[in-house]
């Protein structure tokens, strides 16, 4: 390994999550990046589903992790996901020069939408209502759009899924609408929309 390589992934490592800050004041309880939950190493080998509102707590870059294992073929591979997440944030770290854990909560907080809409009528009349959306679907909506942009552009294509998830998260950061989960966002809004 290259000592230039090497350097990157200790200045990586050293990188704390206290200088991360989530803006949106309504998903700070949502997105698990300070203290207990700064970890560098996304695999806690935690309990989050055992309970409601459990999986709040865990560390955000665990959960864009698990996500990254989507599909039935790619179920399991953890140690494959953790690679490409860590190869994804030197990426970030090298095109942007910030912290990537940073990039990772602003496209998180850019990518939720905030409002849906919800079948409602019962047999034949269904009609579609507006509904503001939770925090926490916000911020699993927003890993599952992220997941599934990569994973898209990725398919049958010469770029890697690291490189893939490195771009999908930094055009969401800056709200660009290159990214595939910032149009997806922008298209439920303007459904829920017009269905007031």
């Amino acid at each position: 390994v290259k000592p230039k390589v090497l350097s990157l992934r200790y200045r990586l490592r050293s990188l704390r999550s206290r200088t991360c800050q989530v803006s949106d004041i309504g998903l700070t309880d949502y997105i698990a990046v300070k203290e207990k939950h700064a970890k560098y190493l996304p695999h806690s080998a935690g309990r989050y589903a055992s309970k409601r509102f459990r999986k709040a707590q865990c560390p955000i870059v665990e959960r864009l992790t698990n996500s990254m294992m989507m599909h039935g073929r790619n179920n399991g591979k953890k140690l494959l996901a953790v690679k490409i997440v860590k190869h994804s944030f030197e990426i970030i770290h090298l095109l942007t020069g910030e912290n990537p854990l940073q990039v990772v909560v602003n496209a998180i907080i850019n990518s939720g939408p905030r409002e849906d809409s919800t079948r409602i009528g019962r047999a034949g009349t269904v009609r579609r209502q507006a509904v503001d959306v939770s925090p926490l679907r916000r911020v699993n909506q927003a890993i599952w759009l992220l997941c599934t942009g990569a994973r898209e552009s990725a398919f049958r294509n010469i770029k890697t899924i690291a490189e893939c998830l490195a771009d999908e998260l930094i055009n969401a950061a800056k709200g660009s609408s290159n990214s595939y989960a910032i149009k997806k966002k922008d298209e439920l809004e303007r459904v829920a929309k017009s269905n007031r």
